[in-house]
């Protein structure tokens, strides 16, 4: 029988003006792979998780709730669009208008079949899990190797499932979307001893070729401080949850991608073989976030002049180059004439050169009045890439927990 999705209800209508054209907006998104679809409202699932509970950081547009004529309209655009190898569209937009369950559409499904039958291109989807069941694995089947469907699990624990996300789907609806073919990957997180762990175990009962993506979620600046708590008490339980799920010997692929500070150190060699690459200066000032800055401090100490800087846009415990701001660089900038800049903090997907806020190089120099030299080496790619060949748990459990070494990153101190 199939499942029905509920309809939960907001009065929280989005505020952005809209654009004078709202196609406009639906165009950009397509430019960069995007299936621009709007629920027209603040996302009602309301997880306390999120990280777009504050995202003033960027503009943000919005078109309004997508129609049957919006939808015939982007899916034209997109079938018109060249297939390339290996790529994937992703299912809603968040480049340019806020990030929400799109499954919440009264037509999600409907429009991602659409999608799947009259393009010959491949999707990218997540959701906390609306999605309606059996219709989704059939999709899978029907359409082999064109969805990929990260599943937001979060946690299956009752308490901390009812208080980090009250609204989402029940857990019973999860274990039908888990039991079948569509879902690719699920995400689920270190909370408390017996959570990560267990529903790891769970997962793989389950479905066996589901990968397991594990972890800490971070904390950020506008999250309510009981949610800070709960999830810097799962960074602490991280380790043991982790070495249950580790000797428990499941079938499934499983993987730790949340922490910074974990995946810096299982890549140390190749931050050390790549920094001794870019030919820099013992008097060059080099910007870089927290868990780089502790590598480099360990490794290649008085090499350069290593600028540490706080993601401070995002706030809380955010620990990612990739992420800063021109804002965070320009707060710790000290009258330097000359910045060496990771190429990475320029890569967003808006394109143009400009950081996750938007602001563009140009405008940065501008405000900074330095020069800006971009060390193109250290670029997204390459990131993405150490990632994933890092990103194991077994590679956490044998060179982080069993490293001495990593007891020594993790006492680096952090210049104020």
């Amino acid at each position: 029988m199939a499942t029905e999705i509920p309809v939960i209800p907001t009065d929280a209508r989005l505020i952005y003006e809209r654009p004078s054209d709202p196609r406009d907006v639906l165009v950009k998104e397509m430019e960069k792979r995007k299936i621009p679809i709007s629920i027209g409202k603040t996302c009602p699932v309301k997880c306390t998780f999120c990280y777009e509970i504050d995202h003033g950081y960027r503009k943000t547009e919005e078109p309004g709730k997508t129609t049957q004529e919006d939808w015939d309209f982007i899916l034209d655009y997109i079938s018109k669009k060249p297939t390339r190898p290996g790529e994937l569209w992703v299912w809603g937009g968040n480049e340019y208008m806020e990030w929400t369950d799109l499954f919440l559409h009264p037509k999600a499904m409907e429009w991602l079949e659409d999608f799947l039958k009259y393009t010959d291109k491949r999707l990218h989807m997540f959701t906390v899990g609306y999605v309606h069941v059996p219709k989704i694995h059939q999709l899978a089947v029907q359409y082999p190797n064109r969805i990929f469907f990260d599943l937001s699990v979060i946690t299956l624990h009752k308490d901390y499932r009812k208080a980090l996300m009250p609204h989402a789907p029940s857990v019973t609806h999860l274990m039908k979307v888990l039991d079948g073919p569509s879902v690719t990957s699920a995400n689920f997180y270190s909370f408390d001893t017996h959570t990560m762990s267990e529903d790891a175990k769970t997962i793989a009962r389950i479905n066996t070729n589901v990968l397991l993506w594990m972890g800490c979620l971070t904390a950020l600046k506008g999250m309510e401080e009981k949610t800070a708590q709960v999830l810097r008490q799962g960074k602490q339980y991280l380790p043991e949850e982790a070495l249950r799920v580790y000797e428990a010997g499941l079938p499934n692929i499983q993987t730790i991608h949340t922490e910074p500070s974990i995946t810096a150190f299982l890549n140390r060699h190749k931050i050390i073989t790549l920094f001794d690459s870019l030919g820099l200066e013992k008097r060059d000032t080099v910007v870089m976030a927290k868990s780089v800055y502790r590598i480099l401090t360990m490794y290649r100490k008085n090499r350069a002049r290593f600028l540490c800087v706080p993601n401070a846009t995002l706030g809380g415990d955010s620990d990612c180059t990739i992420l800063l701001t021109f804002d965070d660089i320009l707060k710790r900038l000290n009258g330097e004439k000359v910045v060496h800049l990771p190429k990475v903090v320029v890569e967003s997907p808006r394109g143009n050169d400009c950081d996750i806020s938007g602001v563009t190089l140009e405008e940065f120099e501008a405000q900074a009045r330095c020069k800006v030299r971009i060390l193109h080496k250290v670029n997204t790619k390459l990131a993405d890439a150490k990632l994933w060949q890092h990103g194991y748990l077994s590679q956490y459990i044998r060179d982080y927990l069993s490293n001495p070494a990593s007891r020594e990153f993790e006492q680096v101190s952090i210049a104020a």
